[in-house]
């Protein structure tokens, strides 16, 4: 089994799992595309489930169990990703898969059975094999949940234990420095200097249309009411693959941006390929000349760039998002600010920034001042 893309349109697309014949599997293809087109899930998002049930279904097929006798085995699967490494080429290629990991497995393949059950396909039955259901009925008044009446909890049966997550990976202030003196164009600092005050996901940035930037000190002619230069995250299918992740908000742009920006329209100028092209970001210097960038060249020119800077390690886009959340808070931000401008859905997706550097620790513990020896001597 494996994840295969399918193209629907110039601009629609999602993955679903075929088999070693690359015929579709019906149950993981019905559910993927209600992801994608039901629930209006990034292309992204599709990929990621389409592999991870490509392993679920692949290791039913060699243990012969259908769809019902899976479930009830499932136990199985979770060992069966325990002992065997990862197999597709990447950073974790050749090692065991770790808790968190295995834990996105079971998720998924937890709501590919609800869809499942949901359509008709199996019966409900199946859903006891996957979930542990709690009744809260007969407690203690004093032990039960706000609310009355009858309440049943869903809890998965099969997870594993997950170590306490650290500091997202962040990149520093420093680095971000010596990036943009490597740069080779307006167009990558202006990509750089975007991700680090704006705190954009990468498919958010490559998704950006020049219609949605309103760098000047008032878009009412645009129709826009947002006061100062600012840009909007808008939630739209792109031919490049870019999606925005939640949509629907403007953040503020700094004076840098702007400084950066106008460099670039310049260098893109002279570029008539580009004339026709909505994007900000377009290829300029390779083919398809003219068109919108994609996530796989900008990690690529990243880890060049990283290189020819003397980076101690390859910087990613998404690293430019944990720094500005970082730094934001460590600056005095309020969490709810961090949360509206990052376009976090829950403020617990923010709360995972909350970590204090080495020094800020160690400045509290010093806060905390000597205590007075001598008292306990006079006493005697």
């Amino acid at each position: 089994m494996r994840a295969l893309r399918v193209e629907l349109t110039e601009t629609l697309a999602y993955w679903t799992v075929v088999d070693d014949e690359y015929r579709s599997v019906p149950a993981a293809d019905a559910f993927l595309r209600h992801l994608r087109m039901g629930l209006d899930r990034a292309e992204g998002t599709t990929r990621t489930y389409a592999g991870d049930l490509a392993l679920y279904l692949g290791w039913c097929q060699t243990t012969g169990r259908d769809m019902e006798a899976g479930a009830r085995g499932l136990a199985g699967f979770v060992g069966w990703l325990r002992i065997t490494p990862v197999q597709r080429a990447g950073r974790g290629q050749g090692r065991p898969r770790s808790s968190s990991r295995i834990n996105h497995v079971l998720a998924a393949t937890r709501e590919f059975y609800k869809h499942a059950v949901a359509e008709g396909e199996l019966d409900s039955s199946v859903l006891t094999a996957l979930y542990e259901v709690g009744d809260d009925r007969f407690l203690p008044a004093e032990l039960r949940r706000d609310g009355s009446g009858v309440r049943y909890v869903a809890r998965p049966r099969h997870r594993q234990r997950e170590r306490r997550p650290g500091a997202p990976t962040a990149v520093s202030e420093r680095e971000v420095v010596e990036l943009l003196g490597v740069c080779r164009c307006w167009r990558d600092r202006f990509l750089l200097v975007l991700l680090w005050f704006c705190g954009l996901r990468i498919g958010e940035a490559l998704g950006l249309r020049r219609s949605d930037l309103h760098l000047v000190p008032s878009a009412t002619a645009l129709g826009c009411g947002i006061p100062g230069p600012h840009l909007h995250v808008v939630a739209r299918s792109n031919p490049n693959g870019a999606a925005a992740k939640s949509g629907g908000r403007h953040v503020p742009v700094p004076t840098q941006v702007l400084v950066c920006y106008e460099h670039y329209l310049a260098e893109r100028g002279s570029h008539r390929e580009a004339d026709d092209c909505d994007f900000v970001f377009v290829n300029l210097f390779h083919l398809p000349v003219g068109q919108p960038m994609r996530d796989g060249t900008v990690r690529e020119w990243l880890a060049a760039a990283s290189r020819r800077a003397g980076l101690e390690r390859v910087v990613t886009p998404h690293m430019f998002r944990h720094g500005t959340a970082g730094e934001l808070l460590a600056r005095g931000a309020g969490i709810d600010v961090v949360k509206e401008l990052l376009g976090h859905a829950s403020v617990r997706s923010t709360e995972a920034y909350l970590h204090p550097a080495v020094d800020t620790l160690r400045a509290a513990v010093d806060r905390l001042g000597p205590l007075d020896f001598r008292a306990g001597q006079r006493a005697k």
